[in-house]
């Protein structure tokens, strides 16, 4: 019997994967692994499901959990080497910051023992965030440096906070915009085709190159709104005086 004529039975697929029928059960309950043939009252599973075993045991493995593993293979049902290669640059942070965990005498240094409400509003803000095992880090520590220079010109991070926070459905729009653009013109036009396998490495190419383009045309944008805002304010100075 060649590859492509395998069939398991679930015990026997359990054992040749090293994982529990419990959790194969599991895994076919959460969308994760396709159900198995069944001839008889007998499910057996072959090679399509070994190959997806393979492909989350590697998710989980490089920190994906269950849930975004099942969206992700949504994304790429083939799981091909071409594809899996587009769900982890979907997946991967936009930027090049690393996290920095923190302490809570380290957020008291830089927030304050009684400052709950602006450790609160931080959180919300993005600049501070829980982790997992209940911790603390900063996703962005060059915002948080910034924010202290800031704070050294004399305006008070309660005033940054706001802004902050007022920017972020502002902000969510334009990031919005751009995917929706790159589904537009890009993915849907793929999809249309029937998800090629050889054009999966186009896709990967085209987002990782779409990321830093955005934020090269969103700062150029800023700038000249800055110079325009700028303008704007010493004008009207200049006709109060």
């Amino acid at each position: 019997m060649n590859a492509s004529e395998q069939q398991w039975t679930i015990d026997e697929f359990a054992q040749r994967t090293g994982m529990t029928v419990r959790n194969i059960r599991a895994h076919q309950s959460r969308g994760l692994l396709p159900p198995p043939t069944v001839r008889g009252r007998t499910g057996y599973y072959g090679p399509e499901q070994a190959a997806r075993i393979e492909v989350i045991q590697q998710l989980q493995s490089e920190g994906f959990n269950l849930e975004a593993i099942r969206r992700l293979l949504a994304l790429a049902p083939g799981a091909g080497p071409e594809s899996l290669d587009f769900v982890r640059a979907v997946h991967a942070p936009y930027g090049s910051e690393t996290p920095q965990p923190v302490t809570g005498a380290e957020l008291i240094e830089d927030w304050g023992p009684d400052s709950p409400q602006m450790l609160e509003a931080a959180v919300t803000a993005g600049v501070i965030r829980v982790t997992e095992d209940g911790g603390f880090e900063y996703p962005s520590p060059g915002l948080v440096r910034a924010a202290k220079e800031v704070v050294a010109l004399g305006i008070p991070i309660e005033r940054q906070l706001d802004l902050l926070l007022s920017m972020r459905g502002a902000v969510a729009e334009i990031a919005e915009a751009f995917v929706g653009l790159f589904i537009e013109q890009l993915w849907e036009p793929f999809e249309a085709e029937g998800a090629p396998e050889h054009r999966w490495q186009e896709m990967t190419d085209a987002l990782q190159k779409l990321r830093p383009l955005a934020g090269e045309v969103l700062q150029s944008a800023f700038a000249a709104a800055m110079t325009a805002a700028g303008d704007s304010a010493l004008s009207g100075q200049d006709d109060a005086q």
